[in-house]
């Protein structure tokens, strides 16, 4: 993995497979959260971790059925997100990410000279887009910059199940990747947008998550990560004007005041990003 890469897993029990609603489950292992649409005539992946996990996962679906799937994609460009796209690829019908992902996922593989080995997607969308499979609706939907200026938020409409990627850290520090577009204001107010597009009974899947909280969860959680976000930039700022450098605010900073439950590595992240941010206020 490059230096800009997350690194980050999912602190739940490895490995595991969790059905949720209408044939829509969860993978969890080290990497971002795999989302499965699995019938006998249909699948779905979204999100490939690992190599290693999405042999794994591979062989637990074939396990059940051998039919080759409608789509695979991917909420946005990061390795731990998309490096298992090779297992999945040859057994795709349709590959799709937004247009900035693939996008950025050639820019990094041309710095670290790994162009020949990435699998891009085929397919790209600006706003929206949307492929009915079997009795489910899959759309994907671009609310603008946050985590990224390409994520995708994957929406099965049937089942009412959106899977916003990393956009969603649930009460763990997330990875701020500037150098691909993120926006950390910009980020507040697409999970305000998200929020307010789905409805009530919306069940999220999210990228990743802090133990004991889970990979699921409601448009509550989105309210807390926007809270989090919010408080960061606030905090930066507030120091920013009482004179604390960017080395003593890394030194002394070990969780976000108003958000105590966010934690885990890389608080450094949001620190750094936020006061890139607000530098340019």
């Amino acid at each position: 993995m490059n230096e800009n890469s997350p690194q980050l897993s999912n602190q739940a029990a490895r490995g595991t497979y969790t059905m949720l609603r209408r044939n829509i489950g969860t993978y969890v292992n080290y990497g971002g959260t795999i989302a499965c649409l699995l019938t006998p005539d249909h699948g779905v992946v979204v999100d490939t971790q690992l190599v290693a996990q999405a042999t794994d996962l591979l062989g637990k679906i074939r396990q059940t059925r051998d039919q080759p799937f409608d789509l695979l994609v991917n909420t946005h460009h990061h390795e731990d997100h998309t490096t298992g796209n090779g297992v999945f690829r040859p057994l795709v019908k349709t590959h799709v990410a937004h247009e900035n992902a693939k996008a950025n996922q050639i820019r990094e593989a041309i710095a670290n000279n790994q162009l020949d080995s990435v699998v891009l997607p085929t397919t790209t969308f600006g706003n929206k887009w949307s492929q009915r499979v079997g009795d489910e609706t899959v759309t994907l939907h671009h609310f603008g910059p946050g985590h990224t200026n390409g994520d995708a938020v994957v929406h099965f409409e049937e089942a009412n199940v959106v899977h916003v990627g990393d956009l969603v850290f649930n009460r763990r520090f997330p990875f701020v990747d500037r150098s691909a577009g993120a926006d950390i204001g910009a980020w507040i107010a697409v999970l305000h947008q998200i929020r307010h597009h789905f409805d009530a009974d919306t069940l999220y899947i999210f990228g990743h998550t802090s133990a004991p909280h889970p990979v699921t969860g409601t448009g509550a959680d989105l309210v807390v990560m926007a809270h989090f976000l919010q408080s960061s930039l606030e905090y930066i700022e507030q120091q920013r004007r009482a004179g604390t450098t960017l080395e003593q605010l890394l030194a002394t900073t070990t969780a976000i005041p108003g958000a105590p439950d966010f934690r885990g590595e890389g608080i450094e992240r949001i620190l750094r990003a936020g006061w890139a941010e607000t530098g340019s206020l």
